[in-house]
């Protein structure tokens, strides 16, 4: 399960350069990421992570396979997009797609980029994004509310589900955001057919100058400020940087240049690990002579579950699961010397899976 996030954000705010830097990682001979591209603005990334490298050193396999994260960019917002100008539906109706927003906001100062809204005003950029999605959402609940009155009239049971939508109603005619509504998982079952824009997760892109790097600057300050109760994060980076460790071939190159910029990673890095965070994933490993490969599932799945990510017929016909704890795994070397010590667990479909489990299953279809 790919997860895909989609890049918005207003014209000339570096939305474009963090996506080539997203393209020109995954392209880069001596770096760690695959790369495909499905369409001219969609393209598949490995997510990085240091336990897949740790488990394939420690087994030696054939094959090495992390799990990808899908980034879309997505072109065409303007003012009025909610009533479909410029390339407005089309940037709505592949939002409507995503799993993820990660939203670029220029957080800099230069007069040779212009800014059709003026003077630079991330909070305002933020609101002008956010107004074109509420208009949306707005939109399609007014137009279930419009359905379930008729309902009522025949079940009262809908009245339940009109007291959430005039909620969601009241929430978006407010300027706010669904996301910030919190509703609980219940009450979300009214408005899940509607896939509404602004309930998605949010991870915000603040885009800073050089020397603003590492500790922010007033832009960035005043977003964060903004964004305090949307349960959303906030990375702070420098997409020029960011595409320019993405284009290079040679890793020693790469290590040179970070290290003169003081950086541990890549800001991509910690871009991917935070929309991780974000939708609540987990990543679990197998690992066997063959490949030792990485998985993605959402946090809570239990082991059936986990299990249907690699194929449909492990859920079905699923038995048992055997699993071994990473740092287990890695303390005693291999599979056959966790087992020895007795710290590989036979688990059933009960098991709710961690973060980092290294799995085997039992099925029979």
């Amino acid at each position: 399960m790919a997860l895909q996030a989609g890049i918005v954000g207003l014209p000339n705010v570096g939305k474009s350069t963090l996506f080539n830097a997203v393209s020109n990682s995954a392209k880069a001979q001596a770096s760690n990421y695959r790369f495909c591209t499905i369409d001219p603005n969609v393209g598949l990334v490995d997510v990085p992570d240091p336990r897949l490298n740790k488990l394939a050193e420690l087994v030696q396999p054939q094959r090495i396979v992390p799990t990808q994260i899908e980034i879309v960019d997505i072109a065409g917002l303007v003012r009025g997009a909610s009533k479909g100008e410029g390339l407005g539906n089309k940037f709505l109706g592949n939002i409507r797609e995503v799993d993820a927003i990660i939203h670029v906001i220029r957080c800099f100062e230069d007069e040779n980029i212009l800014r059709e809204e003026g003077a630079i005003n991330p909070v305002s950029d933020k609101e002008i994004i956010d107004t074109e999605l509420q208009l949306k959402d707005l939109e399609s609940v007014e137009k279930k509310m419009q359905k379930t009155e008729k309902q009522i009239k025949l079940d009262p049971k809908y009245k339940t589900e009109l007291e959430i939508l005039s909620r969601c109603k009241e929430h978006l005619e407010k300027g706010k955001n669904i996301r910030e509504l919190e509703l609980d998982k219940e009450e979300k079952v009214a408005i899940a057919d509607l896939f509404l824009l602004t309930d998605k997760p949010v991870l915000y892109v603040a885009n800073v100058d050089e020397p603003s790097m590492h500790t922010g600057n007033k832009f960035s300050d005043a977003l964060k400020e903004a964004i305090k109760n949307e349960n959303a994060q906030l990375i702070i980076m420098n997409n020029n940087i960011e595409e320019q460790i993405a284009g290079m071939e040679s890793q020693e190159d790469k290590l040179l240049f970070m290290e003169e910029y003081k950086m541990e990673e890549p800001a991509l890095d910690r871009l991917i690990h935070s929309a991780y965070k974000l939708l609540n994933l987990y990543t679990y490993f197998t690992a066997g002579v063959q490949e030792v490969r990485a998985w993605t599932i959402h946090q809570g799945w239990k082991a059936p579950q986990a299990a249907g990510v690699i194929h449909t017929d492990f859920e079905k016909g699923f038995i048992k699961a055997e699993v071994i704890a990473y740092d287990d795994f890695v303390q005693y070397g291999s599979e056959a010397a966790c087992r020895e010590v007795g710290k590989l667990r036979i688990e059933g479909k009960e098991y709710i899976v961690k973060d980092g489990d290294v799995m085997h299953f039992r099925f029979n279809v």
